[in-house]
């Protein structure tokens, strides 16, 4: 007998054994990390930042490729029973795929309205796996940083931006860091930014007291800041004011902006979302101010998505029925089972009345 015969044979005694699972469904439960499976993560330590914030340190499958500081990453989540994807910055320092100390963080602000962030920042604990996609995002440093480097954070917005500074050398750089919350119970690595870090000045803002950050303010503190290469992250009031001010300024080709969430600036009436795969259908009932993306993850559908802003058009799908309406311009966008499907942003997009949307492209 060939000895290439003997393995088949082994696998398809295992497979009729194993009925109505298969043998990776068991080395699912005992090696979930291993290489060849889909990527996973084990959490390793849940570290309080402040009341609402914490610091996830998570240990990838052999599979995870590495990230470049300033990225994120997307993890499944289980919650209540149903897998939820939600994206994070990546926190800690870069590591590479054979690095021994293989973990990565996340630091995550529990939201009033974040069934995911509030389940990791209150509920989660150490041993629990996660699945996981490979690292994305552009929001980085070039791997020479300019001399003069301005980043503007605000909240959580200060998660992709501690990854660069945890990981570039600015000691020979100009860079300064001003950051804003609420109180100075609410800053995130507040002690970190407490400490002289070569090349960084500092500022922390408190806008309780202090006031939100404005134009004026910036000319104080950083005078020259036109002249520098900037990097902003944070609620998108903040985000929509300082682009206004760089385009008034006519220098946006030296703003860099990394939003959490898309700009929405319209919303519609809401509806029935249907979500086909082949004869399964989902149907999800969602406002007109949900992405169709976050009302089929909220439902426990998994759906293709990247940037999840409208940029990557990783989350891209066709719509065979019905209407949706891009939330950052309002723009409508209809067909019906007559006219071939159409191709829409589901992380920008909410429904309009009713579509149909399937989520798994044809091969």
């Amino acid at each position: 007998m060939p000895s290439t015969t003997v393995p088949r044979l082994v696998s398809r005694l295992a497979q009729g054994l194993t009925v109505p699972f298969v043998p990776d469904d068991y080395l699912d439960l005992v090696a979930p990390l291993r290489s060849g499976a889909d990527l996973r993560g084990r959490i390793v330590a849940v570290h309080p930042e402040t009341a609402d914030a914490a610091t996830i340190t998570i240990r990838p499958g052999r599979d995870w490729a590495g990230h470049v500081p300033g990225q994120n990453v997307r993890l499944g989540v289980d919650v209540d029973g149903v897998r939820r994807w939600r994206a994070y910055s990546i926190t800690s320092v870069s590591n590479s795929p054979t690095a021994r100390d293989r973990t990565i963080s996340i630091t995550v602000k529990a939201m009033a309205d974040g069934l995911v962030s509030r389940h990791l920042v209150h509920r989660t604990r150490p041993g629990t796996v996660v699945a996981l996609d490979q690292a994305t995002g552009d929001f980085v440093l070039p791997a020479a940083p300019p001399r003069g480097l301005l980043f503007l954070t605000g909240g959580s917005g200060i998660t992709p931006v501690m990854g660069m500074r945890r990981n570039h050398d600015l000691r020979d750089r100009d860079a300064v860091h001003i950051h804003s919350a609420p109180t100075a119970a609410d800053v995130i690595f507040a002690e970190e930014l407490r400490r002289e870090s070569p090349g960084v000045r500092t500022h922390v803002r408190h806008t309780d007291d202090e006031g939100m950050l404005d134009p004026a303010a910036l000319d104080a503190l950083v005078p020259d800041w036109r002249e520098r290469e900037t990097w902003l992250c944070g609620p998108t009031p903040m985000l929509d004011a300082f682009e206004a001010v760089w385009a008034e300024a006519g220098i946006v080709d030296r703003l860099h902006v990394e939003r959490f969430r898309p700009a929405i600036t319209a919303t519609g009436e809401g509806g029935r979302i249907s979500l086909t795969t082949g004869a399964e259908r989902t149907e999800v009932e969602a406002d007109g101010a949900t992405t169709v993306l976050d009302a089929a993850e909220d439902a426990g559908v998994i759906m293709p998505s990247g940037c999840r802003m409208g940029v990557c058009f990783g989350c891209v799908l066709p719509m065979t029925d019905g209407a949706v309406r891009d939330l950052r311009n309002g723009t409508l966008t209809e067909t019906t089972p007559d006219d071939p499907p159409v191709k829409v942003q589901t992380c920008i997009s909410a429904v309009a009345g009713a579509c149909t949307i399937e989520t798994q492209e044809s091969a």
